[in-house]
């Protein structure tokens, strides 16, 4: 079964409008500081890379702090909602407005801006 790696959940209240963003992660930890960030993006995951090491939720935050930074969001409307002991996380970006948006639209946006920090 195919899940992409970026999907936009609806906010629950019906007058509400925006929602969440929900990133399938692949995480590194442990790796060198200056190759730290967001390595790819495909269709199935997000690969992130980040310094800190897999004890103690190090790496956890370090993924919070690395994706707040490059979505230029902040670090309390990331959250980790699944796989906070392994590499495969599903993280989730609170507080998604959609002004005239539609939700494919800001899933695109979303891509666009992990793309190019991949470039970076």
């Amino acid at each position: 079964m195919f899940t992409p790696a970026i999907r936009f959940i609806a906010a629950k209240r019906a007058k509400a409008q925006g929602g969440s963003i929900q990133l399938l992660c692949h995480v590194k930890p442990g790796v060198n500081a200056n190759r730290e960030g967001i390595a790819a993006v495909s269709n199935e995951a997000i690969e992130v890379c980040v310094a800190a090491q897999a004890r103690e939720g190090e790496a956890n935050k370090a993924v919070r702090e690395l994706l707040a930074e490059v979505l230029n969001v902040p670090k309390s409307d990331v959250e980790i909602a699944k796989g906070m002991k392994g590499r495969e996380k599903t993280v989730i970006i609170s507080n998604i407005a959609t002004k005239n948006k539609t939700p494919e639209e800001e899933i695109e946006r979303i891509r666009i801006i992990l793309q190019e920090s991949v470039a970076r």
